[in-house]
């Protein structure tokens, strides 16, 4: 049975907020990526493929943040079947200092034979900075 847009959009978020990059992985199409259009000097811009998208996102659950959970979560189907806009508040830990971390998120998806192919993630890059920062000085 084929997913839905939208069930892909709910498994896609239930893997990131549980930090479980094979589950994330797997729901992106092979060649598909992860952009941040608004992101802080020395983030990638975007990550193409599953390798990439794995390696990244295996680094970063090794040791920036840990997730806690995602609040207010609106999913906004289009007429266009394959693209799912998402918006979420993400509560969590920023490991090394013990910080709480706040970030508001839009994410505009496009859902293609129940694979993501593109995942644009419109963070709140000044959150991202301070975390950044203050890990720095930790």
């Amino acid at each position: 049975m084929t997913a839905t847009s939208r069930e892909v959009v709910e498994q896609v978020l239930r893997a990131g907020c549980e930090m479980d990059t094979e589950t994330f992985v797997s729901l992106i199409a092979p060649d598909g990526y992860v952009e941040w259009p608004y992101r802080p000097a020395g983030m990638p811009g975007r990550l193409e493929g599953r390798e990439q998208i794995r390696a990244f996102l295996t680094a970063q659950a090794k040791g920036l943040v840990r997730f806690d959970e995602y609040r207010n979560t609106v999913i906004h189907e289009t007429t266009d079947p394959e693209v799912v806009i998402v918006e979420y508040d993400a509560h969590g830990t920023v490991i090394p200092t013990g910080a709480p971390l706040h970030q508001t998120i839009i994410a505009v998806l496009r859902i293609k034979d129940s694979l993501v192919v593109s995942y644009r993630d419109y963070l709140n890059p000044l959150v991202l900075a301070e975390t950044l920062a203050s890990v720095g000085n930790a």
